[in-house]
This record gives C-alpha cells, structure tokens and sequence, in this order.
C-alpha cells in the first residue's frame, strides 16, 4: 500500500530552520519527495550534532546516515532505543523535534459505530476479576458469554472477548448489527478478519502513513505458540498509543486481571497488525 500523503497545511510550510514543524502523517525515506519538510530534517540534525549534510531538499544516503546517527544516540519517550534504519517516522521525529510535535489523532473522524464502541470499552475500565487470576468475575462472565463460552467450564482468556463484547453492546444502542468476529480466539479473530474482507494494516504501513492511524482500530499482538493479545487503539500521543484493554494490567502482561487503559504501547509493538471495523 504506497502512502496517502497529506497536503502540508500553511503553518507546516515554514522554513528550513523552523523546529515548530508537526509530523507530516507519513514516514521520510529514501525516495520520498518532500523537499521542504526534509530540509527542516536535514537542518535539524545538522543542528543537533549529526552532520555535517547538505540541506538540499532530498533523501540522500548522507541523510540517511543522519539520520542512522540520531536514531543509535536516541530513545523514545519510554526510554526504549531507537529502530536504527535511516527512516524518520514518528518515533524519530519526535526525538528530532519533540514528541508534541507527532499530533493526536483524537479528533480524526470515525463511524458512530467505532465511537460508541469505544464510549462502551472506556465505561469497563477498572472491571477487576474476581479473584484476580481466576479469569472469571460477573463483567468477565459476560464478556466470555458473548463468544459463546461457558466461563465456568474452565479458564478462558478474555481480551477478544471484550472486544466483541464492546462492539455488540455499541451495536445493540444503536440499533446495528455487531460487525466483529465473535471468537475468544485472538489470532482466530485476525484470520477470520482476513477472510471477511476486514481492512488489516500492518504497523509498517501506519508508520508510513500516519493518516492510517484512527481511534477504534482493534490492535492485535501475536505473543507466540498459537496465543495472542488485542485491544481497541484509543488515541496516539507523545509517540504512544492509548489503548483500553481486557484480560491485561499496567505493565501489559496477556495474562491480567482487568480492563485498563494503558498509554505506552509502540506502533512497532503491534506484531500482527490493526483490524479496521469503521465503514
């Protein structure tokens, strides 16, 4: 899928100098062809100690090694290392220019079915289950009985669950059917979506074009042996995304012990990919 690039609003198209630039919702690499922003790139790395290069406009490879040096020097706004690859996308440029300038998309618009998904998945955060690490409980109960599980027949893992939970109570309000697959199964959910004719994006591609990026996206992380973990994209900010999440904790074990909204996952993190439900 090659980048849908955004026309550069007025306020984007400053001078070379200008460090005020927002991240322009696609990644700078070799071949891109966006002279203003990549001169406000090459300035800016020659500004912070990673020149000399020439600010001519183009993606050459003395930029790219630029841009390799800043990335090597660098980490995010967790503190993690840099991806080392010569491509400035959100992660690099906000430790170019700062990561208020990598926007939000909160604002981005989306269906009214995908809003009151994530109106409904908000309301769950901090349903506990009881007892912890049984993964049971009244509200997990009904998640686990959306997908057509018996919760007391075993122990069941239930963030697919409530995100099909989530997105049959937001139908249900409005009067719609639940377009969501209705597995417990997370990497069941990601083939099954495959062949429905369900968008999947990979994190390659969001990072290429930023624009891909939209609140309700359904994020899925392969976590190895046949088992994964999912949850619905929230927002994106200061180079996170906001995501509220079933069967997690904080530090985002697939194994938790309730629904929380958690602000420090990548977009690289997502190993598997993004389902899109907003029509």
């Amino acid at each position: 899928m090659s980048p849908r690039r955004r026309a550069a609003s007025p306020s984007r198209r400053t001078r070379a100098t200008d460090t005020t630039l927002e991240y322009p919702g696609y990644a700078l690499k070799a071949g891109v062809k966006a002279p203003v922003t990549i001169r406000a790139v090459q300035q800016r790395l020659n500004q912070v100690g990673c020149g000399p290069i020439a600010v001519s406009g183009i993606y050459d490879r003395a930029t790219q090694g630029a841009v390799r040096l800043l990335q090597a020097r660098s980490v995010d706004g967790q503190g993690q290392s840099l991806k080392i690859d010569g491509v400035v996308g959100p992660l690099t440029w906000a430790a170019l220019f700062g990561s208020h300038r990598v926007p939000s998309i909160a604002d981005t618009p989306i269906s009214a079915l995908v809003k009151a998904t994530l109106s409904v998945a908000s309301s769950q955060v901090g349903v506990m289950e009881d007892p912890p690490g049984s993964n049971r409980g009244l509200k997990v109960d009904e998640y686990l009985k959306a997908v057509g599980i018996n919760p007391s027949a075993g122990s069941y893992a239930w963030c697919a669950a409530f995100v099909y939970w989530s997105f049959g109570q937001a139908a249900t309000r409005l009067g719609t059917d639940n377009p969501a697959i209705r597995t417990a199964g997370v990497l069941d959910h990601w083939r099954k979506a495959g062949q429905a004719g369900i968008i999947r994006l990979h994190a390659g591609e969001i990072l290429d074009d930023l624009s891909l990026l939209k609140p309700g996206l359904v994020f899925v992380i392969n976590t190895g042996g046949g088992h994964g973990h999912m949850g619905l994209v929230e927002d994106f900010r200061d180079d996170r995304l906001i995501t509220i999440e079933g069967n997690t904790n904080l530090p985002g074990d697939r194994e938790g012990v309730g629904v929380f909204r958690r602000t420090g996952r990548s977009i690289t993190e997502i190993n598997q990919g993004f389902l899109s439900y907003d029509s």
